[in-house]
């Protein structure tokens, strides 16, 4: 059969592929891909460790036990020999008595028991932090006094002096939050945010026209340093506090294994990075107390229903109080430091005399579980409780009793509440929710309530977010998905600034305000981290 005549196009074709052909053997470029292919082989090592050689199994014979009565055999008559009983108190003699007691031993625990790390001389190191705080918080209290009695000698005009030097000195301006709050509530301020950058806030009008507008002196400077940057825990931090001193910056942080952490900020001679880990619960810390007035002694409660005082001067970890429920939140009234109210159980508040050793009250509050408790500084009277059943109520206790439990105002949100705060005034009050809303209320009976949006979908990894009050009534801080902490102003409605910083790599979620030091605030983390920012 005669060959079909190939066109101009095919001719062009097999020419472009014979001169490319000729161009590859030329520049050698399949020899060289293959010694190249083969010399990446022989460098490339696998990550993964090579199981060793398993040994062939011997086969031993598979002995069945079988019982006298089975086998149709007589009982053993000798029984037991007649000095088993004295063997057996030697051996129960034998045992260490230096083994660790369990964090569910129902009794005190030894701080060095308890201790995680591995020297035992860094907690005495801790133990000797401790005290020393509490002894120089103690001597300022008493010098403190002895100048209150000193000014009460003065004139009047001394008086009204010093009056005005404290209120100067004082960030909280209450009248002027509330009028800015009551302008936004009736909607003469129709501002809404746009986008956020540190130390200037930003406000877009319905009209498109951008204006900027400076913040808080020590808002605007608020820094995060490399050395005020530390891991301190295992896992997800479910609570972090500042010991209330002004001597020295000391932090104390609870994850979600029932570890405990002290982290000495101002550490410099300290080893570890003045970072102590003790592990008193078996479950997540739901709560921790500091008293202002004996710093030595750390209350702790935990969701597997204990609740412990770290005594510094005994050193020992020392049971309070324990039940079957859970306890999700704890706190103390600010005048009565001798009784704790915590949440247990599905939405159970009670009342623990310290002294007497036995509970006082015992109410059901919620439909569900109580996840924070706070009291008004204003009037410690009034108490707020945030529950996962959607609500947050504002409670007087002079009017409540076994048959009578009204709520002096409830605010409702869509899904669980994970926080209720007072300000530092006792005149607003802050709700956070999973329905994505911060909630502000505010009034003679707490009677205006404003939401504001921020999205709070942490997701199951991740503690729920908690907006936390600054240091007067102006701003709320809370945390963000974009690893910022936000800044809420109740008076304009929304969030106003976003502290952002390269040094912080993980998601705050938990917040402290020191309360010696405007613009030192503490951020903790899922991951065990915890930030403290500050003011230049």
């Amino acid at each position: 059969m005669a060959s079909q005549q190939l066109t101009e196009y095919e001719r062009k074709r097999l020419e472009n592929i014979k001169r490319n052909k000729e161009m590859v053997a030329a520049l050698k470029i399949h020899s060289k891909a293959a010694d190249l292919s083969a010399a990446t082989k022989r460098q490339s090592t696998k990550t993964y460790k090579v199981s060793p050689t398993k040994k062939p199994k011997t086969e031993t014979p598979i002995v069945i036990r079988r019982s006298l009565r089975t086998r149709g055999m007589p009982p053993d008559s000798k029984g037991l020999a007649d000095d088993f009983c004295e063997n057996v108190d030697k051996n129960v003699k034998s045992v260490s008595p230096l083994k660790r007691q369990s964090p569910l031993f129902l009794g005190p625990i030894s701080m060095r028991d308890a201790f995680s790390g591995d020297e035992t001389e860094s907690s005495q190191m801790l133990v000797e932090a401790i005290l020393s705080i509490a002894k120089k918080t103690l001597v300022d209290d008493v010098v403190k006094d002895v100048k209150q009695e000193n000014l009460s000698d003065f004139n009047g005009k001394a008086k009204v002096e010093s009056c005005k030097s404290e209120v100067l000195e004082c960030p909280v301006k209450v009248e002027k939050v509330k009028e800015e709050f009551d302008e936004n509530l009736s909607g003469k301020n129709k501002l809404v945010s746009c986008g956020l950058v540190k130390g200037v806030v930003k406000n877009e009008c319905l009209d498109g026209f951008v204006k900027s507008e400076k913040s808080d002196s020590w808002l605007e400077s608020m820094d995060l340093k490399p050395e005020n940057v530390a891991r301190l825990l295992p896992g997800r931090i479910m609570v972090v506090k500042f010991f209330p001193c002004s001597s020295k910056r000391m932090i104390a942080a609870g994850n979600k294994f029932g570890n405990i952490a002290f982290w000495n900020v101002d550490c410099e001679d300290e080893k570890g990075d003045g970072i102590y880990l003790y592990h008193p619960h078996t479950g997540p810390i739901s709560g921790i107390l500091i008293q202002p007035c004996s710093m030595s002694k750390i209350i702790t409660s935990c969701y597997d229903g204990f609740i412990r005082l770290m005594d510094a001067e005994k050193e020992v970890f020392d049971l309070v109080h324990s039940c079957d429920d859970a306890i999700f939140s704890l706190s103390q009234q600010p005048n009565n430091l001798t009784s704790l109210y915590f949440g247990e159980g599905r939405g159970g508040l009670n009342i623990w005399d310290i002294r007497a050793g036995k509970s006082s009250e015992n109410w059901m509050l919620h439909e569900n579980r109580i996840n924070t408790i706070d009291f008004s500084s204003q009037n410690p009277n009034i108490m707020a409780t945030s529950s996962t059943d959607g609500t947050a109520c504002i409670w007087d206790l002079r009017r409540m009793s076994a048959r009578k439990l009204e709520t002096l105002r409830t605010v409702s949100h869509g899904r669980a509440v994970s926080s209720a705060y007072f300000s530092p005034s006792g005149s607003f009050l802050a709700t956070t929710s999973l329905d994505d809303k911060v909630g502000v209320t505010t009034g003679v009976n707490f009677e205006d309530v404003s939401m504001i949006y921020h999205y709070n979908q942490t997701g199951r990894w991740l503690s729920t977010f908690r907006g936390k009050w600054g240091w007067d009534d102006s701003y709320i801080f809370i945390g963000n998905m974009k690893r910022g902490v936000d800044v809420i102003s109740p008076a304009q409605r929304r969030t106003v600034l976003t502290l952002e910083s390269p040094q912080m790599s993980a998601i705050p979620c938990r917040f402290d305000s020191h309360p010696h030091e405007v613009g030192t605030l503490a951020a903790a983390t899922s991951g065990g981290q915890v930030y403290v920012w500050t003011s230049r």
